[in-house]
Protein backbone atom coordinates (compact mmCIF):
# COMPACT_ATOMS: atom_id res chain seq x y z
CA UNK A 1 0.00 0.00 0.00
CA UNK A 2 1.48 3.25 -0.80
CA UNK A 3 3.03 5.52 1.95
CA UNK A 4 0.45 7.89 3.02
CA UNK A 5 2.27 12.01 3.72
CA UNK A 6 2.27 12.00 7.58
CA UNK A 7 -0.32 15.81 8.49
CA UNK A 8 0.68 17.76 11.14
CA UNK A 9 -3.36 17.59 12.25
CA UNK A 10 -5.66 15.16 11.80
CA UNK A 11 -8.50 16.07 9.40
CA UNK A 12 -11.82 16.01 10.84
CA UNK A 13 -14.89 13.91 9.07
CA UNK A 14 -16.71 15.47 6.76
CA UNK A 15 -20.59 15.32 6.19
CA UNK A 16 -21.70 14.68 2.17
CA UNK A 17 -24.28 17.66 1.90
CA UNK A 18 -28.12 16.08 1.07
CA UNK A 19 -29.60 17.45 -1.98
CA UNK A 20 -32.79 17.63 0.11
CA UNK A 21 -34.71 15.85 -2.62
CA UNK A 22 -36.37 12.69 -2.75
CA UNK A 23 -35.32 11.19 -6.00
CA UNK A 24 -35.73 7.67 -8.09
CA UNK A 25 -38.71 5.44 -10.22
CA UNK A 26 -38.49 2.48 -7.94
CA UNK A 27 -39.27 4.77 -4.78
CA UNK A 28 -38.66 8.25 -2.71
CA UNK A 29 -34.70 8.16 -1.84
CA UNK A 30 -33.06 11.12 -0.07
CA UNK A 31 -30.32 11.95 -2.57
CA UNK A 32 -26.61 14.10 -2.04
CA UNK A 33 -25.00 16.71 -4.18
CA UNK A 34 -21.85 16.17 -5.77
CA UNK A 35 -20.36 18.35 -9.00
CA UNK A 36 -18.01 16.70 -11.54
CA UNK A 37 -15.83 18.02 -13.52
CA UNK A 38 -13.92 22.00 -13.99
CA UNK A 39 -16.13 23.99 -13.77
CA UNK A 40 -18.22 22.34 -11.58
CA UNK A 41 -21.32 20.43 -12.87
CA UNK A 42 -23.99 19.69 -10.36
CA UNK A 43 -25.91 16.12 -10.11
CA UNK A 44 -28.06 14.64 -7.51
CA UNK A 45 -26.50 11.16 -6.70
CA UNK A 46 -27.59 7.81 -4.48
CA UNK A 47 -25.05 6.51 -2.33
CA UNK A 48 -23.25 2.81 -3.19
CA UNK A 49 -21.83 0.62 -0.16
CA UNK A 50 -20.14 -1.59 -2.66
CA UNK A 51 -18.76 0.60 -5.35
CA UNK A 52 -15.86 2.63 -4.99
CA UNK A 53 -16.06 4.99 -8.21
CA UNK A 54 -18.04 7.76 -9.17
CA UNK A 55 -20.94 7.33 -11.80
CA UNK A 56 -22.99 10.05 -13.28
CA UNK A 57 -25.80 9.82 -15.69
CA UNK A 58 -24.80 11.27 -18.95
CA UNK A 59 -27.14 12.95 -21.79
CA UNK A 60 -27.00 9.35 -23.85
CA UNK A 61 -29.19 8.40 -21.01
CA UNK A 62 -32.79 9.83 -22.07
CA UNK A 63 -34.21 9.69 -25.25
CA UNK A 64 -36.89 11.97 -26.60
CA UNK A 65 -39.81 9.78 -25.65
CA UNK A 66 -38.64 10.00 -22.10
CA UNK A 67 -39.61 13.59 -21.65
CA UNK A 68 -37.77 17.03 -21.35
CA UNK A 69 -37.44 16.38 -17.14
CA UNK A 70 -35.96 13.20 -17.86
CA UNK A 71 -32.76 14.32 -16.77
CA UNK A 72 -33.55 16.06 -14.02
CA UNK A 73 -35.14 13.40 -12.96
CA UNK A 74 -31.72 11.27 -12.97
CA UNK A 75 -30.50 13.72 -10.97
CA UNK A 76 -28.47 16.71 -13.25
CA UNK A 77 -29.02 19.78 -12.32
CA UNK A 78 -29.36 23.58 -13.93
CA UNK A 79 -25.48 24.10 -15.84
CA UNK A 80 -24.38 27.00 -17.28
CA UNK A 81 -27.96 29.00 -15.95
CA UNK A 82 -29.13 26.53 -18.71
CA UNK A 83 -31.12 22.84 -17.97
CA UNK A 84 -28.31 20.14 -17.86
CA UNK A 85 -28.86 16.95 -20.10
CA UNK A 86 -26.39 15.19 -17.88
CA UNK A 87 -23.07 14.95 -17.24
CA UNK A 88 -21.32 16.64 -20.63
CA UNK A 89 -17.91 15.63 -20.66
CA UNK A 90 -17.24 18.07 -23.30
CA UNK A 91 -17.51 20.79 -21.66
CA UNK A 92 -15.22 19.75 -19.10
CA UNK A 93 -11.30 21.25 -19.00
CA UNK A 94 -10.15 18.32 -16.90
CA UNK A 95 -12.52 15.48 -18.30
CA UNK A 96 -10.04 12.45 -19.63
CA UNK A 97 -11.25 9.50 -21.79
CA UNK A 98 -10.41 6.34 -20.69
CA UNK A 99 -13.26 3.95 -22.64
CA UNK A 100 -16.50 2.32 -22.78
CA UNK A 101 -16.72 -0.83 -20.23
CA UNK A 102 -19.29 -2.78 -18.63
CA UNK A 103 -20.69 -2.41 -15.73
CA UNK A 104 -21.20 -5.18 -13.90
CA UNK A 105 -21.64 -4.04 -10.34
CA UNK A 106 -24.58 -6.09 -10.06
CA UNK A 107 -24.20 -8.72 -12.38
CA UNK A 108 -25.28 -11.26 -9.83
CA UNK A 109 -28.32 -9.25 -9.98
CA UNK A 110 -28.76 -9.17 -14.09
CA UNK A 111 -27.99 -5.13 -13.78
CA UNK A 112 -26.98 -4.52 -16.98
CA UNK A 113 -25.11 -1.91 -19.00
CA UNK A 114 -22.18 0.28 -20.22
CA UNK A 115 -20.73 2.95 -19.07
CA UNK A 116 -18.06 5.69 -20.77
CA UNK A 117 -15.08 6.02 -18.13
CA UNK A 118 -12.95 8.92 -17.87
CA UNK A 119 -10.71 10.89 -15.32
CA UNK A 120 -12.33 14.09 -13.49
CA UNK A 121 -12.21 16.33 -10.50
CA UNK A 122 -15.41 15.63 -8.21
CA UNK A 123 -16.47 17.29 -5.24
CA UNK A 124 -18.84 16.22 -2.65
CA UNK A 125 -21.32 19.30 -2.92
CA UNK A 126 -22.48 22.30 -4.97
CA UNK A 127 -20.25 23.55 -7.12
CA UNK A 128 -21.00 27.30 -5.87
CA UNK A 129 -19.80 26.05 -2.25
CA UNK A 130 -15.76 26.68 -2.66
CA UNK A 131 -15.60 24.82 0.71
CA UNK A 132 -16.56 21.07 -0.34
CA UNK A 133 -14.18 18.44 0.02
CA UNK A 134 -12.73 17.50 -3.43
CA UNK A 135 -10.49 15.36 -5.48
CA UNK A 136 -8.75 15.87 -9.00
CA UNK A 137 -8.23 12.87 -11.67
CA UNK A 138 -11.04 10.32 -10.22
CA UNK A 139 -12.81 7.55 -11.95
CA UNK A 140 -15.73 8.44 -13.66
CA UNK A 141 -18.17 6.63 -15.07
CA UNK A 142 -20.87 8.25 -17.17
CA UNK A 143 -24.23 5.96 -17.30
CA UNK A 144 -26.87 5.49 -19.60
CA UNK A 145 -28.79 2.38 -18.68
CA UNK A 146 -32.23 2.65 -16.81
CA UNK A 147 -31.19 -0.36 -14.79
CA UNK A 148 -29.24 2.69 -13.15
CA UNK A 149 -31.32 5.25 -12.96
CA UNK A 150 -29.29 7.63 -10.73
CA UNK A 151 -25.55 8.16 -10.12
CA UNK A 152 -24.01 7.55 -6.81
CA UNK A 153 -21.39 8.46 -4.44
CA UNK A 154 -18.91 4.92 -4.19
CA UNK A 155 -17.81 3.81 -0.50
CA UNK A 156 -16.41 0.63 -1.48
CA UNK A 157 -12.34 0.10 -1.58
CA UNK A 158 -12.20 -2.24 -4.30
CA UNK A 159 -9.21 -0.84 -6.41
CA UNK A 160 -10.38 -0.74 -10.17
CA UNK A 161 -8.26 -1.84 -13.25
CA UNK A 162 -9.04 -0.91 -17.14
CA UNK A 163 -6.40 -4.16 -18.21
CA UNK A 164 -5.10 -6.53 -16.26
CA UNK A 165 -1.32 -5.40 -16.97
CA UNK A 166 -2.10 -1.65 -15.74
CA UNK A 167 -1.43 -0.66 -11.97
CA UNK A 168 -5.02 -0.30 -9.92
CA UNK A 169 -6.62 2.96 -9.01
CA UNK A 170 -7.51 3.59 -5.47
CA UNK A 171 -11.26 3.84 -4.55
CA UNK A 172 -12.42 7.04 -4.66
CA UNK A 173 -12.71 6.58 -0.21
CA UNK A 174 -9.36 5.25 -0.07
CA UNK A 175 -7.92 8.14 -1.86
CA UNK A 176 -9.43 10.84 0.79
CA UNK A 177 -8.15 8.91 3.14
CA UNK A 178 -4.53 8.55 1.26
CA UNK A 179 -4.91 12.53 1.11
CA UNK A 180 -5.36 13.58 4.35
CA UNK A 181 -9.07 14.66 3.68
CA UNK A 182 -10.87 12.52 6.25
CA UNK A 183 -9.42 10.89 9.49
CA UNK A 184 -9.78 6.88 8.69
CA UNK A 185 -10.76 4.88 5.99
CA UNK A 186 -14.29 4.67 7.92
CA UNK A 187 -18.09 6.01 7.55
CA UNK A 188 -21.72 6.54 8.68
CA UNK A 189 -24.41 6.35 6.51
CA UNK A 190 -28.16 5.94 6.99
CA UNK A 191 -30.63 6.51 3.88
CA UNK A 192 -33.44 9.00 5.40
CA UNK A 193 -36.43 8.38 5.04
CA UNK A 194 -39.54 10.45 3.36
CA UNK A 195 -42.38 8.92 5.18
CA UNK A 196 -40.76 10.07 8.33
CA UNK A 197 -41.95 13.36 10.37
CA UNK A 198 -41.59 15.92 7.77
CA UNK A 199 -39.12 14.03 5.37
CA UNK A 200 -35.84 13.07 7.27
CA UNK A 201 -32.79 13.32 4.91
CA UNK A 202 -30.41 10.42 4.25
CA UNK A 203 -26.80 11.35 6.80
CA UNK A 204 -23.26 10.19 5.23
CA UNK A 205 -20.21 11.02 7.03
CA UNK A 206 -16.78 10.54 6.01
CA UNK A 207 -13.97 9.38 8.69
CA UNK A 208 -16.90 9.19 11.31
CA UNK A 209 -20.61 9.02 12.18
CA UNK A 210 -23.52 11.16 13.66
CA UNK A 211 -24.29 9.41 17.15
CA UNK A 212 -27.90 11.18 17.29
CA UNK A 213 -29.35 9.27 14.25
CA UNK A 214 -29.32 5.86 16.01
CA UNK A 215 -29.89 4.07 18.82
CA UNK A 216 -26.44 2.53 20.38
CA UNK A 217 -25.71 -1.24 19.94
CA UNK A 218 -22.87 -3.22 21.06
CA UNK A 219 -23.30 -5.86 18.47
CA UNK A 220 -20.46 -5.52 15.62
CA UNK A 221 -20.03 -8.01 12.34
CA UNK A 222 -17.11 -8.75 10.84
CA UNK A 223 -15.78 -8.42 7.12
CA UNK A 224 -16.65 -11.36 4.76
CA UNK A 225 -13.27 -12.80 3.49
CA UNK A 226 -14.81 -11.80 0.28
CA UNK A 227 -14.01 -8.60 -0.68
CA UNK A 228 -16.99 -7.95 -2.51
CA UNK A 229 -18.80 -8.89 -0.38
CA UNK A 230 -17.54 -7.59 3.00
CA UNK A 231 -20.23 -5.75 4.29
CA UNK A 232 -22.37 -10.07 4.61
CA UNK A 233 -24.36 -10.03 7.74
CA UNK A 234 -26.89 -13.47 8.63
CA UNK A 235 -30.45 -13.15 8.09
CA UNK A 236 -31.21 -15.04 11.23
CA UNK A 237 -35.16 -14.44 10.83
CA UNK A 238 -37.72 -12.45 9.79
CA UNK A 239 -41.32 -12.08 11.59
CA UNK A 240 -44.18 -9.81 10.68
CA UNK A 241 -46.39 -8.14 13.36
CA UNK A 242 -50.31 -7.05 13.17
CA UNK A 243 -50.16 -8.41 9.25
CA UNK A 244 -53.01 -9.51 6.86
CA UNK A 245 -52.00 -12.88 9.12
CA UNK A 246 -51.28 -11.77 12.69
CA UNK A 247 -47.81 -12.50 13.84
CA UNK A 248 -46.27 -14.52 11.12
CA UNK A 249 -42.76 -15.71 10.61
CA UNK A 250 -41.30 -15.53 7.36
CA UNK A 251 -38.61 -17.69 7.77
CA UNK A 252 -38.02 -21.72 8.79
CA UNK A 253 -34.28 -20.96 8.91
CA UNK A 254 -31.50 -18.33 8.17
CA UNK A 255 -29.30 -17.17 5.84
CA UNK A 256 -26.01 -14.94 4.69
CA UNK A 257 -26.92 -11.31 3.19
CA UNK A 258 -24.97 -8.77 1.53
CA UNK A 259 -25.65 -5.43 2.75
CA UNK A 260 -25.89 -3.13 -0.53
CA UNK A 261 -27.08 0.12 -0.69
CA UNK A 262 -26.89 0.57 -4.55
CA UNK A 263 -29.84 -1.38 -4.93
CA UNK A 264 -33.29 -0.61 -3.13
CA UNK A 265 -35.23 -4.06 -3.02
CA UNK A 266 -34.43 -6.86 -0.58
CA UNK A 267 -33.18 -9.41 -2.46
CA UNK A 268 -34.64 -12.85 -0.23
CA UNK A 269 -35.03 -16.85 -0.98
CA UNK A 270 -37.98 -17.87 -2.64
CA UNK A 271 -39.92 -19.21 0.41
CA UNK A 272 -39.70 -16.18 2.40
CA UNK A 273 -40.98 -14.12 -0.26
CA UNK A 274 -43.97 -16.61 -0.18
CA UNK A 275 -44.46 -15.61 3.19
CA UNK A 276 -44.19 -12.15 2.32
CA UNK A 277 -46.85 -12.58 -0.39
CA UNK A 278 -49.44 -14.55 1.97
CA UNK A 279 -48.98 -12.05 5.15
CA UNK A 280 -48.92 -8.82 2.63
CA UNK A 281 -51.19 -9.62 0.17
CA UNK A 282 -49.20 -9.59 -2.84
CA UNK A 283 -49.49 -9.90 -6.30
CA UNK A 284 -46.48 -11.27 -8.43
CA UNK A 285 -45.71 -9.68 -11.88
CA UNK A 286 -43.66 -11.60 -13.98
CA UNK A 287 -42.85 -9.23 -16.44
CA UNK A 288 -40.93 -6.97 -14.08
CA UNK A 289 -40.29 -9.27 -11.25
CA UNK A 290 -41.89 -6.44 -9.00
CA UNK A 291 -44.51 -7.84 -5.89
CA UNK A 292 -47.49 -5.58 -6.62
CA UNK A 293 -50.26 -3.80 -4.12
CA UNK A 294 -53.62 -3.60 -5.32
CA UNK A 295 -55.42 -0.22 -3.78
CA UNK A 296 -57.48 -2.06 -1.77
CA UNK A 297 -54.56 -4.11 -0.29
CA UNK A 298 -52.74 -0.93 -0.17
CA UNK A 299 -55.41 0.97 2.18
CA UNK A 300 -56.00 -2.08 4.82
CA UNK A 301 -52.14 -1.97 5.21
CA UNK A 302 -51.91 1.34 5.99
CA UNK A 303 -55.07 0.65 8.00
CA UNK A 304 -53.58 -1.97 9.81
CA UNK A 305 -49.54 -0.58 10.16
CA UNK A 306 -48.09 -3.79 10.44
CA UNK A 307 -44.08 -3.52 10.74
CA UNK A 308 -41.43 -6.44 10.04
CA UNK A 309 -38.34 -7.09 12.41
CA UNK A 310 -35.22 -8.43 10.80
CA UNK A 311 -32.56 -10.12 13.19
CA UNK A 312 -29.12 -10.08 12.15
CA UNK A 313 -26.11 -11.75 13.69
CA UNK A 314 -22.67 -12.19 12.37
CA UNK A 315 -23.64 -16.07 11.19
CA UNK A 316 -26.93 -17.24 9.71
CA UNK A 317 -27.91 -19.15 12.95
CA UNK A 318 -28.89 -18.21 16.12
CA UNK A 319 -26.25 -19.22 17.90
CA UNK A 320 -25.40 -16.61 20.41
CA UNK A 321 -27.17 -13.30 21.85
CA UNK A 322 -25.12 -11.38 19.89
CA UNK A 323 -28.04 -10.09 17.30
CA UNK A 324 -29.33 -6.85 16.57
CA UNK A 325 -33.20 -6.38 15.51
CA UNK A 326 -34.18 -3.50 12.61
CA UNK A 327 -37.48 -2.74 12.73
CA UNK A 328 -39.21 -1.58 9.95
CA UNK A 329 -42.99 0.16 9.49
CA UNK A 330 -44.71 -0.86 6.88
CA UNK A 331 -44.19 2.74 5.57
CA UNK A 332 -40.94 1.43 4.66
CA UNK A 333 -42.18 -1.02 2.04
CA UNK A 334 -44.52 1.09 0.83
CA UNK A 335 -43.08 2.27 -2.73
CA UNK A 336 -44.02 3.04 -5.78
CA UNK A 337 -41.95 2.11 -9.19
CA UNK A 338 -42.69 4.88 -11.89
CA UNK A 339 -41.46 5.07 -16.16
CA UNK A 340 -39.94 3.17 -17.66
CA UNK A 341 -40.73 0.50 -15.02
CA UNK A 342 -44.05 1.31 -15.52
CA UNK A 343 -46.04 4.18 -17.23
CA UNK A 344 -47.70 5.20 -14.54
CA UNK A 345 -46.57 5.43 -10.92
CA UNK A 346 -47.43 1.76 -9.35
CA UNK A 347 -47.62 0.45 -5.27
CA UNK A 348 -45.22 -2.39 -4.78
CA UNK A 349 -43.48 -3.74 -2.17
CA UNK A 350 -40.07 -3.95 -2.76
CA UNK A 351 -38.46 -7.52 -2.33
CA UNK A 352 -36.84 -9.62 -5.14
CA UNK A 353 -37.08 -13.45 -5.47
CA UNK A 354 -33.17 -14.39 -5.65
CA UNK A 355 -32.33 -17.12 -7.53
CA UNK A 356 -29.26 -18.60 -5.63
CA UNK A 357 -27.17 -17.43 -2.52
CA UNK A 358 -25.18 -15.04 -4.95
CA UNK A 359 -28.40 -12.92 -4.66
CA UNK A 360 -29.35 -12.83 -1.20
CA UNK A 361 -29.06 -8.75 -0.73
CA UNK A 362 -30.50 -6.19 1.83
CA UNK A 363 -30.56 -2.96 0.05
CA UNK A 364 -31.50 0.92 1.00
CA UNK A 365 -35.02 -0.65 2.07
CA UNK A 366 -33.55 -1.56 5.35
CA UNK A 367 -30.98 1.45 5.16
CA UNK A 368 -34.32 3.78 6.15
CA UNK A 369 -34.23 1.97 9.52
CA UNK A 370 -30.87 1.40 10.02
CA UNK A 371 -27.46 3.60 10.78
CA UNK A 372 -24.29 1.83 9.00
CA UNK A 373 -20.62 1.84 10.47
CA UNK A 374 -18.37 0.77 8.47
CA UNK A 375 -14.20 0.86 9.62
CA UNK A 376 -12.04 -0.78 7.51
CA UNK A 377 -9.08 -0.81 9.06
CA UNK A 378 -10.09 -2.88 12.15
CA UNK A 379 -12.28 -4.93 9.27
CA UNK A 380 -15.83 -4.13 10.83
CA UNK A 381 -19.05 -2.84 10.83
CA UNK A 382 -22.29 -1.94 13.20
CA UNK A 383 -25.63 -1.93 12.32
CA UNK A 384 -28.38 0.13 14.39
CA UNK A 385 -31.71 0.91 15.02
CA UNK A 386 -32.06 4.49 12.72
CA UNK A 387 -33.47 7.36 15.45
CA UNK A 388 -36.01 9.44 14.40
CA UNK A 389 -36.73 12.16 17.23
CA UNK A 390 -38.86 15.07 17.37
CA UNK A 391 -37.45 17.36 17.35
CA UNK A 392 -34.72 16.06 15.10
CA UNK A 393 -31.25 17.45 17.44
CA UNK A 394 -28.50 19.16 15.88
CA UNK A 395 -26.10 16.94 14.65
CA UNK A 396 -23.10 15.33 16.75
CA UNK A 397 -20.54 13.69 14.33
CA UNK A 398 -18.23 11.23 16.35
CA UNK A 399 -14.72 11.31 14.37
CA UNK A 400 -13.32 7.70 14.02
CA UNK A 401 -10.06 7.64 14.21
CA UNK A 402 -7.25 4.85 12.76
CA UNK A 403 -5.80 2.60 15.54
CA UNK A 404 -2.79 3.90 15.28
CA UNK A 405 -3.73 6.96 16.18
CA UNK A 406 -6.26 5.72 18.76
CA UNK A 407 -5.20 5.71 22.57
CA UNK A 408 -7.78 5.20 25.63
CA UNK A 409 -10.49 6.94 23.59
CA UNK A 410 -10.70 5.98 19.89
CA UNK A 411 -13.03 7.98 18.78
CA UNK A 412 -10.55 11.44 19.91
CA UNK A 413 -8.48 13.14 17.61
CA UNK A 414 -4.78 13.36 18.29
CA UNK A 415 -1.79 14.95 16.90
CA UNK A 416 1.17 12.90 15.90
CA UNK A 417 4.35 13.58 17.79
CA UNK A 418 6.63 16.23 15.59
CA UNK A 419 9.65 13.03 15.51
CA UNK A 420 7.00 10.89 13.11
CA UNK A 421 8.54 8.11 14.97
CA UNK A 422 7.57 6.16 17.90
CA UNK A 423 9.73 4.12 20.68
CA UNK A 424 9.15 0.87 18.57
CA UNK A 425 9.95 2.64 15.16
CA UNK A 426 13.34 3.97 16.51
CA UNK A 427 14.10 0.89 18.86
CA UNK A 428 13.35 -0.92 15.31
CA UNK A 429 15.76 1.60 13.82
CA UNK A 430 18.40 0.70 15.99
CA UNK A 431 18.34 -3.35 16.30
CA UNK A 432 17.89 -2.71 12.42
CA UNK A 433 21.06 -0.75 12.23
CA UNK A 434 23.38 -2.69 14.46
CA UNK A 435 22.11 -6.02 12.86
CA UNK A 436 23.27 -4.31 9.49
CA UNK A 437 27.11 -3.19 10.78
CA UNK A 438 27.36 -6.97 11.88
CA UNK A 439 26.73 -8.31 8.07
CA UNK A 440 29.67 -5.60 7.22
CA UNK A 441 31.98 -7.01 9.61
CA UNK A 442 31.20 -10.64 8.87
CA UNK A 443 31.55 -10.68 5.42
CA UNK A 444 34.72 -8.52 5.71
CA UNK A 445 36.03 -11.60 7.37
CA UNK A 446 34.87 -13.59 5.01
CA UNK A 447 36.51 -11.31 1.81
CA UNK A 448 40.29 -11.35 3.62
CA UNK A 449 39.87 -15.22 4.13
CA UNK A 450 39.58 -15.93 0.19
CA UNK A 451 42.26 -13.29 -0.84
CA UNK A 452 44.60 -14.98 1.53
CA UNK A 453 43.80 -18.86 0.26
CA UNK A 454 42.62 -18.86 -2.83
CA UNK A 455 40.33 -21.85 -4.69
CA UNK A 456 40.29 -23.33 -7.73
CA UNK A 457 36.88 -22.88 -9.39
CA UNK A 458 34.87 -25.25 -9.31
CA UNK A 459 31.64 -26.27 -11.29
CA UNK A 460 28.09 -25.87 -8.70
CA UNK A 461 26.63 -29.60 -8.55
CA UNK A 462 22.95 -29.79 -9.64
CA UNK A 463 22.87 -26.03 -9.92
CA UNK A 464 18.62 -25.22 -11.44
CA UNK A 465 18.10 -21.53 -13.27
CA UNK A 466 14.82 -20.06 -11.34
CA UNK A 467 12.69 -18.38 -13.93
CA UNK A 468 12.66 -14.55 -13.54
CA UNK A 469 8.87 -14.64 -13.68
CA UNK A 470 8.94 -17.14 -10.36
CA UNK A 471 10.49 -14.18 -8.78
CA UNK A 472 8.87 -11.59 -6.01
CA UNK A 473 5.85 -13.40 -6.49
CA UNK A 474 4.70 -11.78 -3.30
CA UNK A 475 5.60 -8.42 -4.27
CA UNK A 476 1.86 -7.54 -4.61
CA UNK A 477 -0.24 -5.11 -6.88
CA UNK A 478 1.71 -1.61 -5.32
CA UNK A 479 4.81 -2.53 -4.92
CA UNK A 480 6.61 -4.78 -7.66
CA UNK A 481 8.39 -3.53 -10.66
CA UNK A 482 7.08 -5.57 -13.16
CA UNK A 483 3.16 -6.32 -12.97
CA UNK A 484 2.51 -9.72 -11.88
CA UNK A 485 -0.10 -12.31 -13.75
CA UNK A 486 -1.82 -14.89 -11.89
CA UNK A 487 -2.45 -17.85 -12.60
CA UNK A 488 -5.86 -18.44 -14.26
CA UNK A 489 -6.47 -14.60 -14.57
CA UNK A 490 -8.45 -13.49 -17.77
CA UNK A 491 -7.01 -10.78 -19.59
CA UNK A 492 -9.30 -8.78 -20.46
CA UNK A 493 -8.92 -6.53 -24.05
CA UNK A 494 -9.69 -3.20 -24.73
CA UNK A 495 -11.04 -3.72 -28.07
CA UNK A 496 -14.62 -5.18 -27.50
CA UNK A 497 -16.95 -6.77 -30.47
CA UNK A 498 -16.96 -5.74 -33.53
CA UNK A 499 -20.77 -5.54 -33.04
CA UNK A 500 -21.74 -1.51 -33.16
CA UNK A 501 -24.03 -1.43 -29.56
CA UNK A 502 -24.79 1.87 -27.89
CA UNK A 503 -24.14 3.08 -24.87
CA UNK A 504 -26.24 0.65 -22.34
CA UNK A 505 -27.81 -1.40 -25.07
CA UNK A 506 -28.15 -4.93 -25.89
CA UNK A 507 -30.59 -8.12 -25.66
CA UNK A 508 -33.18 -7.12 -22.87
CA UNK A 509 -33.22 -9.75 -19.44
CA UNK A 510 -36.21 -11.03 -17.94
CA UNK A 511 -35.88 -7.69 -15.70
CA UNK A 512 -38.60 -6.23 -18.31
CA UNK A 513 -39.41 -4.94 -21.21
CA UNK A 514 -38.16 -1.36 -20.46
CA UNK A 515 -34.46 -3.37 -19.07
CA UNK A 516 -31.48 -3.16 -21.32
CA UNK A 517 -29.29 -6.36 -21.42
CA UNK A 518 -25.35 -7.32 -22.20
CA UNK A 519 -24.84 -6.47 -25.70
CA UNK A 520 -21.67 -8.39 -25.60
CA UNK A 521 -21.00 -10.71 -28.71
CA UNK A 522 -21.11 -14.88 -27.07
CA UNK A 523 -16.92 -14.60 -27.93
CA UNK A 524 -16.16 -11.48 -26.11
CA UNK A 525 -13.75 -11.69 -22.71
CA UNK A 526 -14.59 -12.14 -19.37
CA UNK A 527 -15.93 -9.12 -17.27
CA UNK A 528 -13.88 -7.60 -14.23
CA UNK A 529 -11.43 -10.23 -13.34
CA UNK A 530 -10.54 -10.77 -10.23
CA UNK A 531 -6.79 -10.69 -8.30
CA UNK A 532 -7.51 -12.35 -5.29
CA UNK A 533 -5.72 -11.30 -2.22
CA UNK A 534 -2.57 -13.63 -0.79
CA UNK A 535 -3.53 -12.74 2.74
CA UNK A 536 -6.25 -13.92 4.80
CA UNK A 537 -8.22 -11.34 6.61
CA UNK A 538 -7.89 -11.08 10.89
CA UNK A 539 -11.29 -11.89 12.67
CA UNK A 540 -11.57 -8.00 13.86
CA UNK A 541 -12.17 -6.74 17.31
CA UNK A 542 -15.11 -4.35 17.55
CA UNK A 543 -15.37 -0.94 16.32
CA UNK A 544 -12.83 1.81 17.67
CA UNK A 545 -11.03 -0.92 19.44
CA UNK A 546 -7.88 0.20 20.44
CA UNK A 547 -4.66 -1.45 18.92
CA UNK A 548 -6.44 -2.93 16.47
CA UNK A 549 -5.14 -2.80 12.89
CA UNK A 550 -7.01 -4.26 10.01
CA UNK A 551 -4.29 -3.99 7.44
CA UNK A 552 -5.66 -3.62 3.61
CA UNK A 553 -4.06 -6.43 1.58
CA UNK A 554 -0.95 -5.69 -0.41
CA UNK A 555 -3.23 -7.07 -3.56
CA UNK A 556 -6.91 -6.60 -3.39
CA UNK A 557 -9.44 -7.66 -5.02
CA UNK A 558 -9.36 -5.74 -8.28
CA UNK A 559 -12.40 -4.85 -10.13
CA UNK A 560 -11.34 -5.02 -13.78
CA UNK A 561 -13.16 -3.78 -16.31
CA UNK A 562 -13.99 -4.99 -19.83
CA UNK A 563 -13.83 -2.45 -23.02
CA UNK A 564 -16.52 -1.99 -25.31
CA UNK A 565 -17.86 0.02 -28.24
CA UNK A 566 -20.32 3.57 -27.54
CA UNK A 567 -22.11 5.03 -30.18
CA UNK A 568 -23.24 8.68 -29.62
CA UNK A 569 -27.34 9.50 -28.91
CA UNK A 570 -27.34 10.97 -32.12
CA UNK A 571 -27.37 7.41 -34.17
CA UNK A 572 -29.22 5.62 -31.63
CA UNK A 573 -32.58 6.23 -32.78
CA UNK A 574 -35.81 5.98 -29.99
CA UNK A 575 -35.89 4.04 -26.83
CA UNK A 576 -38.84 1.23 -28.27
CA UNK A 577 -36.56 1.49 -31.73
CA UNK A 578 -33.56 -0.41 -29.53
CA UNK A 579 -35.47 -2.73 -27.97
CA UNK A 580 -36.84 -3.80 -30.81
CA UNK A 581 -33.63 -4.19 -31.82
CA UNK A 582 -32.44 -6.27 -29.30
CA UNK A 583 -35.20 -8.59 -29.37
CA UNK A 584 -34.38 -9.16 -32.86
CA UNK A 585 -30.53 -9.69 -32.26
CA UNK A 586 -31.65 -12.02 -29.77
CA UNK A 587 -33.29 -14.59 -31.79
CA UNK A 588 -31.34 -14.39 -34.53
Amino acid sequence: MPIRPRASTVPTPYVVPPSQSFDGNDGAWSTFDINVGTPGQDLRVQVSTKSGETWVIVPEGCYPEDGANCPSLRGAQTFNSAASPGFQSNMSSTWSTIGVYSLDLEKELNYTGNGIYGYDRVALGAASDTSVLSLDKQIIAGVAEMDYYMGHIGLGVQPSSFSSLSQPINSFLHQLWNQTKIPSLAYGYTAGAKYRLKSVFGNLVLGGYDDTRFTPSNVSFSFANDDSRLLTVGVQSIVAMNSLQGVYSLTTTGHLSLIDSTVPHLWLPPDICDGFEKAFGLTYDPTTDLYLVNDTIHSQLQSLNPSITIKLGNSASDTSSNYTNIVLPYAAFDLQASYPIYANATNYFPIRRAANDTQYTLGRTLLQEAYLIVDHQRGNFTLAQAAFPDPLPASHIVPIMPPSNSTTNPSSTSTPSKSGLGIGAIAGIAAGGGALLLLILIGAIIWFRRRRNPTKPGELDNTQITDAKTQGADDGLYGANKPQELSGTQVSELASPANDTALGMGSSSKRGPYRHGDPRSPGSPGVHDHLLSPNPQELPTPLNSPGFVHELPSAPLVHELEGEYYVPLSQRGSRAGSIAKQGHERDS
